[in-house]
Formats: C-alpha cells, sequence, structure tokens
C-alpha cells in the first residue's frame, strides 16, 4: 500500500466499527497518524492492535460525541502535540428510529441531532483553527440520501443528514480563501451493521465492504482534491453540485 499520507494527522470519527474502521486503518496503513474517536473502547484498541500490527501509529481518543467539553478540549489536545490537522472525517452517525415523525419522542430526536448535527458542529468549531494551519485541510463529512429524498419514516435520518449538509456547505463557502476543502460524501448502501439495523433481512451478497467504500472515499480528502461545497456520490461515482 502506497504511503500517500505519510506525515499527514487525520481524525476519524465513529472509528470502532464499519466504515469508520476502515478509514482509520487505512489512513494509518497509507502513513497517517490516526486520531481514532468513538464510544467503543473495544473496538477501537482492535483497532489499534490491526494499526501497529501494520506498522502505523494511531491516538486513540474513547469518548462519547455528546460530551461536547471533551470535543473542545480535543482541539487544544492536537494543537499541544501537532500544531495542526490535515484530515477531518466525520464518519459517526446515529440512526434512531424508523418512524412517522408525530411518533418520534423528543428524547429520540434530540439523541440523533447531539450526535449527527451538534457534534459535528462542535467539531467544527473546534478544530477549524487547526485544518487552517495544514498546508492542504481537507474535511468529510458523510450523508444519506434520505436527505435529499425525505423517505417516509426515515424523517430522523433525512433531518440530521440535511443539517450536516447545510452545516459543510457553510463553512466550504466560509473557507473560500484559505487552503481547505470541505466535503460530503454517501457512501450508499454498504454490509454494515447500521444498514443491517435500517434493512432487516436484506440480501447482504451485493453491499460493498466497508473496507472497499473506505478505499474510495480516501481519495477526497487528498492534498489534490480541489473540489469544495459539494457531494461525492460513491454509487455514481460523480460529485454532485447543489
Amino acid at each position: 500500500m502506497t504511503k500517500d499520507f505519510e506525515g499527514r494527522v487525520a481524525l476519524v470519527t465513529g472509528a470502532s466499527r464499519g466504515i469508520g474502521y476502515q478509514l482509520a486503518k487505512q489512513l494509518a496503513a497509507r502513513g497517517a497518524h490516526v486520531i481514532a474517536i468513538a464510544r467503543t473502547v473495544g473496538g477501537l484498541e482492535d483497532l489499534d492492535d490491526e494499526i501497529q500490527a501494520a506498522g502505523g501509529q494511531a491516538t486513540l481518543v474513547p469518548v462519547d460525541l455528546m460530551d461536547y467539553d471533551a470535543l473542545d478540549r480535543l482541539g487544544a489536545a492536537i494543537f499541544e502535540r501537532w500544531k495542526k490537522l490535515d484530515i477531518l472525517i466525520g464518519n459517526a452517525g446515529m440512526l434512531g428510529v424508523l418512524s412517522p415523525l408525530g411518533h418520534i419522542s423528543p428524547k429520540d430526536f434530540e439523541k440523533v441531532m447531539a450526535v449527527n448535527v451538534t457534534a459535528n458542529w462542535r467539531l467544527i468549531r473546534s478544530l477549524d483553527p487547526l485544518l487552517r494551519q495544514s498546508d492542504a485541510g481537507r474535511a468529510l463529512f458523510l450523508t444519506a440520501v434520505q436527505a435529499s429524498t425525505c423517505t417516509a419514516f426515515w424523517g430522523l435520518q433525512s433531518t440530521s443528514k440535511a443539517a450536516i449538509e447545510a452545516l459543510a456547505r457553510t463553512w466550504a463557502n466560509e473557507s473560500l480563501q484559505t487552503n481547505m476543502k470541505i466535503n460530503l460524501a454517501d457512501p450508499g448502501p454498504t454490509r454494515t451493521g447500521l444498514r443491517a439495523k435500517a434493512m432487516p433481512g436484506e440480501p447482504t451478497e451485493n453491499l460493498p465492504e466497508p473496507s472497499l467504500v473506505a478505499s474510495e472515499l480516501l481519495e477526497l480528502v487528498k492534498p489534490e482534491v480541489l473540489e469544495t461545497g459539494k457531494l461525492y456520490d460513491r454509487v455514481s461515482r460523480e460529485w454532485v453540485s447543489f
């Protein structure tokens, strides 16, 4: 595997499983120092074992994304050690319940919005100065087709993903005079636990593995990527302008 991310510092949320696990693993294998964030300590430790076995480097940050004070401290800690951040991948997300809007409890609504939207805004707030210190700061947030289709019963997903799309596009427009490029990606259906929860009983043999999806998404955070404020549809392999 080529070391095309050699010397880069990359932060990945939701790194204990699924696409996030593979993003972190492959970034480290390709030379980046990975800051891996997730709630699940065991998953992070498994990731670290794989990264170290392959000769890579990672810093594990077991934290709940709803611990906003911890996200504020994260920016300060990264500055103390590296003075910059080159890559931010906002992968972590919560599906919530599939339900008519009127049947969603306030608790479920607030929790999904806290993880999918507010936590990403807190990361932007904490890490923007660090990405500006990079010679090619890159940020990528994962979204889903429901943000635009507004599929019945998927209101939590559609509302929260539409909000993160608005956040990312606004941040991109505010950063046009910098070296930063900020984009979104829809990975499409993938063989993950989250997909299985949303679509129980769905045949999985034709769904791509997270490792394949991750390898394609990493092409979007390279220094040579010049698109910003756009959405990459992995299924069609096209950039979508809003």
